[in-house]
């Protein structure tokens, strides 16, 4: 437990909190993961498109800002941070976001889905070695083993399917699909790390519209880059094009990028929302286990096979979810104690 603000919650709505953020983390990348691929497999080529969509959605995330914002907040902010820290930090993170999101996409372009989970689920690891370092995070028993567990559920599903890129990609596309999707997958284990560091160490707020806030600067910093590498690229030439030749039509073509958009803005919140309540650990194993899921949702809406090696893969996805959610069972319990006997102490002393 890093953040105590959220001890004065009562367990239950604790509880109710995190499910909710892991709901929108999971629904949101397995929609994400799949809109993307269908993207590709429809026509889709601009890389610097399919990096915009995954940040271009935050105007919809000013909504709950807004309304969650409480008024008393601003008198109450006289430790906040300078402006000057505020948009470098910000700035940052956005910059890291979009090369991060950049990496992602031509590791979805020239890999299958299937390989692609497998080389993300290395993001656990990095994240463990980061969340060590930068958020003093204790590797436990439970910890490690879930870790392993996740790493091999993942493993598991990308190696029973093809693990070649999809056909027509030659060994050095897949290459750099790979190297790139690792790349991607180490940035966004330090940007996890990063973003609890500075809710912790600069922010020092202890509101969900701080999370949203954060959200929606470094999307809009990530947004204006990918924007400024579509033009700077030329892509931005061969769109109309693109639209024409979209195998399903020019609707759907449209209806696909604001899904995608909208899904990634959903998947972020439950993303932040977890980092700010738990750790960034913990999120990290959520979007780990959404992976197991997205082989479902490509069960269901591409018509995949499903196998025996897929069902074991969910199971054990399934498991290192449990190992993972009893330490923090554990932690919350030690958390609440201790804070239950310094309670006592400070009542016991006043008397």
């Amino acid at each position: 437990m890093d953040q105590t603000p959220f001890l004065k919650l009562k367990r239950w709505q604790w509880w109710l909190l995190v499910a909710m953020n892991i709901f929108f983390l999971i629904a949101g990348q397995a929609a994400a993961v799949l809109l993307g691929r269908f993207y590709y497999d429809q026509g889709g080529k601009s890389k610097w498109m399919a990096t915009l969509v995954q940040t271009a959605g935050f105007p919809i995330l000013c909504f709950p800002f807004f309304l969650l914002r409480p008024s008393r907040e601003s008198s109450a902010s006289t430790t906040s941070p300078s402006i000057k820290t505020l948009a470098l930090l910000y700035f940052v993170l956005g910059v890291l976001v979009a090369g991060d999101n950049m990496l992602y996409s031509v590791g979805l372009l020239y890999l299958s889905a299937s390989t692609y989970s497998l080389i993300c689920a290395t993001q656990l690891a990095f994240n463990a070695v980061f969340s060590f370092f930068l958020n003093s995070q204790k590797f436990t028993a439970l910890i490690l083993n879930s870790v392993v567990i996740l790493s091999l559920s993942a493993a598991l599903i990308a190696v029973n399917d093809d693990s070649e890129g999809p056909s027509g990609v030659s060994k050095g596309k897949f290459l750099l699909g790979f190297l790139c999707t690792v790349g991607a997958s180490a940035l966004y284990s330090l940007l996890l790390s990063l973003m609890q560091l500075s809710f912790q160490k600069v922010l020092k707020k202890e509101t969900f519209s701080v999370v949203l806030e954060m959200q929606i600067y470094t999307s809009l910093v990530a947004s204006c880059v990918s924007t400024v590498g579509l033009f700077a690229s030329g892509e931005w030439k061969t769109l109309h094009h693109e639209m024409e030749d979209f195998n399903s039509g020019r609707v759907s073509y449209v209806l696909t990028l604001v899904w995608t958009a909208v899904t990634w803005q959903v998947c972020a919140v439950g993303v932040v929302g977890l980092i700010f309540v738990v750790s960034s650990l913990f999120s990290n194993v959520i979007s780990t286990l959404s992976l197991a899921v997205t082989p479902l949702a490509a069960l269901v809406v591409f018509h995949d096979k499903m196998n025996g090696v897929k069902v074991i893969a969910m199971l054990l996805a399934l498991c290192g979810f449990a190992s993972y959610i009893y330490q923090n069972y554990l932690d919350d319990k030690k958390a609440r104690r201790s804070q239950t006997d310094v309670q006592e102490n400070h009542d016991n002393s006043s008397h």
